[in-house]
């Protein structure tokens, strides 16, 4: 036995499938940063990164290195309270100078991501 669609159910079916590839691409990525990607800024006491989804945080790092490698990041990332779509780490004193920041995160997609971008502390 054939099965037709109502003209209704067709477009419903139609909409889904259209839709399906969106859902299937979204991963969390960098949306923005404070310090902002390649700004020049007074030192900050915190990095914080912003993401296009939640992420675990249990599975989420952030890396903040001066221009010789040391790492300048205190204890480990935590999301924000009131944005679970929002990594932050604390960083010890920063002097003059280009901080590189590494991220990797396990968006609630169960999807990983990571990039890296630089931003510098005026004198």
């Amino acid at each position: 036995m054939r099965r037709v669609f109502t003209k209704h159910q067709g477009l419903l079916i139609a909409g889904a499938l259209a839709l399906a590839p969106i859902s299937a691409l979204a991963h969390g990525h960098l949306d923005h940063a404070k310090p902002a990607v390649g700004a020049t800024v007074a030192a900050p006491k915190e990095v914080s990164l912003w993401f296009t989804e939640a992420v675990e945080p249990k599975f989420s790092s952030i890396v903040v290195q001066d221009a010789k490698g040391t790492a300048m990041q205190i204890g480990k990332a935590e999301v924000a309270a009131d944005n679970a779509a929002n990594l932050k780490i604390k960083v010890k004193p920063l002097t003059p100078g280009v901080y590189s920041v590494t991220w990797k995160i396990l968006s609630v997609d169960t999807h990983r991501t990571q990039g890296t971008f630089s931003f510098t502390v005026s004198p």
